[in-house]
């Protein structure tokens, strides 16, 4: 089953599955034309005059006009009318462009909106530049499908195939692509395929898209496993792979796939999985999936019979371990953490949590991770949840001293899973990254505010900023400061990614091994040694906060 529009030069095929209709009109800059049933619930229309640009919707019997679920341009916003767009008139120039290893994965996460002034995908490629200079390897976008408004982390999109038009829609995302392949940088694009957004989504007013037999925090899961769940994967499946084959992007980041309701045989996560790979051997690249997932879960990035197949995933007990010894803070999941061996086994195992009793949790969590390799990991200081999710936004620089800071970048750079740098952390951005919404609705949006107090990490705060405010947003755009300290951090990152290139290939083949003398951590392997001085007082020929790399056995 096919979904979406087939541009042609000859015209435009346009299909939707809409099996809830026993009749369906395609609206076509204004005209009204019945659809041709294909049976399965499929209806299709060959238009020899659409074309890239042309205006079209799709009419219920009852007189609804609803966007293409399957919508690749949303001109006027998520309410309102699609836009055909031909994926394959984009002129590319990223000529010999196969990806990058596995291991030389250094992921770079913004935000579009919030990442430049313009809030779009040119002005956030004229710093493709600066971010290859400074070392990262990979940009990670977080999610650009339409949302409602103008101002969201990307989270609640409502349609999988499409680009946000204020960032520029989806010829701006080719252009931004094809600017980072030019500047030998990988690009990873957040996806979320564990819910649609509450405003906009007019999916189940098509098909079964939605199943009561599972409940997510967003409501009804999505059906993909029950009765008629094969054309829902599919749309799922189409979306994952379009973004590799029309878009030429290298890795996928899957939301929360902790979140995903599926019972199937085959999980939907491994089904992408393999798809996008197979697509990215189709064309002679290297394609990655990336799940993000809190189940401390081997399968996650096992292939064999069972496992769910990403290339890697989100271990947050790093950045839980370091955050809880550092700032003190036991609330929330950080209850779990706050001691050196914390860290340590962090480290050397990637999950802390291996099947041990959780006091968060009140059961025991996570399975052993011996026989997995470092790149199966991916580590991070902070992110934009564990940013965002905190009442007022805070970036843990604003937290713990803040000379502290070179000395924790140097454990997340040379330590061993694929670093993640959340923007601004590279040259210490002090300001907030705070959640925003831009919901049409009020009494969405009140309940939105509310939600997000019940979710918040760190509690004990009075007003928090109201994510309808758009002085929200506009408070979390980065500075780009390169004066003073920042400047220092800066270049101590940059020499970092520097080191990390030239041991690469140990430190994806070898777990480190961590000990403490006081506030000393010490991460040795067979070629190098890092001791870092997580403490106020000199320490092990450490300043205060201090750090060093050592050729193996000292120097």
């Amino acid at each position: 089953m096919k979904h979406g529009v087939e541009v042609t030069n000859r015209g435009s095929t346009f299909r939707v599955w809409a099996p809830r209709h026993r009749s369906l009109s395609l609206v076509l800059d204004g005209r009204t034309l019945p659809m041709n049933p294909q049976g399965q619930g499929q209806f299709s229309l060959y238009s020899p005059e659409a074309s890239a640009g042309t205006r079209y919707a799709y009419q219920f019997e009852d007189g609804r006009i609803r966007p293409d679920p399957a919508s690749l341009r949303q001109p006027e916003g998520v309410h309102r009318a699609s836009a055909v767009f031909d994926t394959k008139a984009f002129r590319w120039r990223e000529e010999g462009w196969e990806g990058i290893d596995l291991e030389a994965l250094v992921f770079y996460e913004l935000h579009v909106g919030t990442f430049t002034q313009e809030g779009t995908l040119d002005a956030a490629a004229a710093y493709l530049a600066e971010l290859a200079e400074l070392g990262v390897t990979c940009v990670e976008l977080m999610p650009v499908q339409p949302f409602a408004g103008d101002r969201n982390w990307g989270y609640d999109g409502v349609l999988p195939y499409a680009v946000h038009e204020s960032y520029g829609g989806p010829v701006a995302l080719q252009r931004f692509v094809d600017a980072a392949h030019r500047a030998k940088l990988a690009v990873c694009l957040d996806v979320v395929f564990n819910h649609f957004g509450p405003e906009g989504n007019y999916l189940g007013e098509f098909a079964p898209y939605f199943s009561s037999r599972h409940r997510t925090p967003w409501g009804d899961g999505i059906n993909y496993d029950g009765e008629d769940c094969g054309p829902v994967r599919e749309l799922v499946v189409g979306a994952a792979t379009q973004w590799i084959r029309d878009f030429h992007l290298d890795a996928l980041r899957l939301d929360a796939v902790h979140a995903i309701p599926d019972e199937s045989p085959r999980r939907i996560v491994r089904e992408i999985a393999d798809a996008v790979r197979d697509v990215g051997r189709e064309m002679g690249r290297k394609i990655y999936v990336v799940a993000e997932s809190d189940l401390n879960d081997r399968r996650v990035v096992e292939r064999r019979p069972g496992g769910w197949g990403t290339s890697s995933a989100w271990a947050d007990d790093f950045h839980h371990a370091v955050h809880a010894f550092l700032t003190g803070e036991r609330s929330h999941y950080y209850a779990d953490f706050g001691s050196r061996e914390d860290i340590s086994r962090a480290l050397e195992e990637g999950f802390v949590y291996q099947g041990q009793f959780s006091p968060f949790r009140g059961r025991p969590h996570g399975t052993p991770t011996k026989g997995l390799l470092p790149p199966q990991f991916v580590f991070a200081l902070q992110n934009h949840d564990q940013v965002g999710n905190r009442p007022l936004g805070e970036r843990m620089i604003a937290l713990i001293p803040r000379e502290a800071w070179p000395s924790l970048a140097a454990i997340l750079v040379l330590g061993p899973a694929l670093p993640l740098l959340f923007m601004g952390e590279e040259y210490g951005e002090t300001r907030p990254f705070l959640y925003f919404t831009s919901h049409s609705d009020p009494a969405l949006a009140k309940a939105v505010s509310e939600g997000r107090k019940r979710e918040l990490i760190a509690a004990g705060v009075g007003d928090v900023p109201d994510p309808q405010d758009p002085a929200t947003f506009l408070a979390s755009k980065l500075s780009h400061r390169r004066d003073g300290d920042h400047g220092v951090i800066r270049g101590v990152y940059q020499e970092l990614l520097r080191m990390r290139r030239r041991f690469q290939r140990c430190i994806a083949e070898e777990w480190p091994q961590a000990a403490w003398a006081g506030n000393v951590l010490a991460i040795s392997r067979s070629q190098f040694s890092l001791r870092a001085n997580l403490g106020p007082d000199a320490a092990s020929g450490l300043p205060p906060w201090g750090w060093r790399v050592e050729p193996a056995g000292g120097a």
